[in-house]
């Protein structure tokens, strides 16, 4: 019986060393530092397979060990005590595991692949409808996103719109996989960063994480353009059906319960294919992903409202003001859809039962450190 580190044959949590230059060596020493601390201080991090086998937990008995979630086959079966330590958890590794360090990373490739990343989206957009009319959607987002990154991509936009109709749909063969390389550098860092949050080493091939990476970004860009065009035609549907004024009211309202819903599931895709482990079942990501969807609403509304009401980034950097708000926007976001993954990590963390796909499995044999280990206690 193993009282403490790593399950047999398991990886050492480590993060991403990924084959590209999005993962920091300065990060790798600190996650890698953090790992061998926990170890150290206390030798219950890690529980291992032997204790889940026989029923013994070192952190107290039986009736302790349910009153605390141990048994807890999704999150919807874990008790109070049991979030209370899941979060008091998520808020210790959220501190070590430098959060905002690491979403700033993010936000800097992210900030460079926003624009091949707009490029691919009205190649593919002007292949179907008019791509100016993306241009005018973006002032939906208008009540959610500050001003400065909306004005930034409707100016881009607005430029690549402009390009003769022959030339968008030439760009879908050429120019916009030229875009979509260049934006998933944005998705690797994120893929990177997830894999921190769940104490996971990238174990994929270049290959491989090529293409996982690639795949999102391309799913990314197309479910934009499908939400654009789906805002295209709901005017038109307003005005040929015969729907009254409550109803267009309605239909006004529903965009932000949407706008949630698709976070939410984006999110959880994210949480659950990125960390380069065995995928977990759809309830142990469905939490992160409903805590990232409603703080990202509110927290993209409050900025925006402090942009436009209390601070002076135009005043204070000139010409670069919505660079400026555009980036700390983008980090808000990571570091926000960062904050999910280590909630949905330390849920995981929480319980004894296998929250992986497939036949059950004990501990140490899951693929997948967080359902390999149990997480320390208060």
């Amino acid at each position: 019986m193993q009282t403490g580190g790593m399950p047999q044959g398991h990886a050492a949590r480590l993060p991403f060393p990924a084959p590209e230059p999005a993962a920091a060596l300065p990060v790798m020493r600190r996650v890698q530092e953090r790992r061998q601390r926990m170890t150290a201080e206390d030798g219950r991090t890690g529980t291992l397979r032997g204790q889940a086998e026989s029923g013994l937990d070192p952190d107290g008995a039986p009736a302790e060990h349910e009153a605390r979630g141990r048994h807890a086959r999704g999150p919807d079966e874990m008790p109070m005590r049991g979030w209370k330590d899941v979060l008091w958890r998520t808020v210790r590794q959220v501190i070590e595991d430098r959060v905002e360090a690491v979403a700033a990373g993010v936000a800097f490739y992210t900030l460079l692949a926003i624009f091949p990343g707009i490029t691919a989206l009205i190649s593919i957009y002007g292949l179907f409808a008019d791509p100016a009319a993306v241009v005018e959607h973006m002032t939906l987002l208008g009540d959610v996103l500050p001003a400065g990154p909306v004005q930034l991509m409707s100016e881009q936009m607005l430029r690549v719109s402009r390009q003769p109709q022959g030339q968008l749909g030439f760009g879908a063969l050429f120019s916009l996989a030229i875009a979509l390389w260049s934006a998933n550098q944005g998705m690797k860092a994120m893929f990177d960063a997830l894999d921190v949050a769940y104490g996971e080493r990238q174990s994929r091939s270049f290959v491989v994480f090529t293409a996982v990476t690639l795949g999102f970004t391309l799913a990314a860009i197309l479910s934009t353009a499908l939400v654009l065009a789906a805002l295209a035609l709901l005017p038109v549907a307003l005005d040929v059906l015969p729907l009254g004024t409550s109803a267009e009211q309605l239909l006004d309202i529903g965009r932000w319960p949407l706008l949630v819903l698709i976070v939410v599931l984006g999110t959880s895709v994210l949480y659950r294919y990125a960390p380069s482990r065995r995928t977990a079942h759809w309830r142990w990501v469905t939490p992160g992903g409903c805590l990232a969807a409603v703080v990202w609403l509110i927290a993209s509304m409050a900025f925006s409202w402090y942009v436009a009401n209390l601070a002076g980034y135009d005043r204070m950097y000139g010409p670069l003001g919505a660079v400026v708000v555009f980036m700390t926007w983008i980090w808000i976001s990571v570091m926000i859809v960062l904050v999910g993954a280590e909630l949905n990590a330390e849920l995981e963390h929480q319980t004894a039962c296998d929250s992986t796909e497939g036949q059950p499995k004990p501990m140490g044999h899951r693929g997948a450190y967080v359902a390999d280990t149990l997480g320390k206690l208060p």
